[in-house]
């Protein structure tokens, strides 16, 4: 996965890639120059786009509190401008011919009578809704919940284009269970996964995150990660996350995941 302003076409393809997600910061105008240029660069570069993914301004990861006020469609007071922003960000992927989106919809409460449960539930609806009019999926990330609560949460949608955009660390860094179980559950509406991994949040910080390694150093345990993918009959994209400040060294981890990928595909 790699993001606009950040990561240019040319550092992902020196990575030995030629496909993934793109992430859309909460900033950049998604207008029909911008989808323009980019949907030119991708074909000079015969790169192929599997995701768009929105983020949204205003979100922290600082902590899990911060992320419960912050992140998604949970915080009350931006809902309607993160709304709009993930159906302008369906529009920009159409322009793409990019058939599916994601996010982080935030921390999901586990009570289906609380008040943001059925204002986000709603919300959900009316994103895959404007989705599927583009012929698009609409996929939640995992991890800032369990993998029984998100089912349900799911469920309750009740949306046809409704899928799941699994990472597996998040379930670690959030300590919300084992990432593995997750997926055997989650396995039926998993469109696309994210390949990154973590160590569990330390015990004596209340809600603290934990920390995110280098894929195949954390807790994960990545090739049980894929070979669970192959049982579940899996057929997507492996995308490769990777979260650091130092953008030379997130350059270099996500090249040595790719090739730890490349050896674990060919077993």
């Amino acid at each position: 996965m790699f993001w606009a302003g950040r990561d240019s076409l040319a550092e992902m393809k020196s990575l030995g890639v030629r496909c993934g997600q793109l992430g859309i910061p909460g900033g950049m105008e998604l207008n029909a120059g911008a989808a323009s240029a980019w949907k030119a660069d991708l074909g000079r570069e015969r790169f192929t786009l599997v995701t768009v993914f929105a983020a949204y301004n205003g979100e922290s990861y600082a902590d899990i509190p911060t992320v419960a006020r912050t992140v998604g469609f949970i915080p009350e007071a931006t809902r309607r401008l993160r709304e709009q922003r993930t159906k302008d960000l369906s529009d920009f992927a159409a322009a793409l011919e990019v058939g599916s989106i994601a996010c982080h919809i935030g921390c999901v409460p586990e009570d289906p009578a609380h008040p943001d449960y059925i204002a986000v539930r709603e919300m959900v609806r009316r994103v895959c809704d404007h989705a599927a009019a583009q012929g698009q999926t609409f996929a939640l990330e995992t991890g800032q919940e369990s993998a029984d609560v998100l089912l349900r949460f799911f469920q309750d949608v009740d949306r046809p284009n409704l899928r799941i955009n699994f990472d597996p660390a998040n379930m670690i860094l959030y300590g919300s269970g084992d990432p593995i179980e997750a997926l055997r559950l989650l396995a039926p509406h998993v469109i696309s996964v994210h390949c990154k991994d973590g160590d569990w949040p330390p015990r004596d910080v209340p809600g603290a995150l934990g920390t995110e390694r280098p894929l195949g150093q954390g807790a994960v345990g990545i090739e049980r990660f894929v070979q669970t993918l192959r049982e579940i009959g899996f057929r997507g994209t492996l995308n490769v996350e990777r979260e650091a400040e130092d953008q030379q060294q997130r350059l270099s981890d996500m090249r040595d995941a790719v090739q730890l990928l490349n050896r674990l595909a060919r077993r």
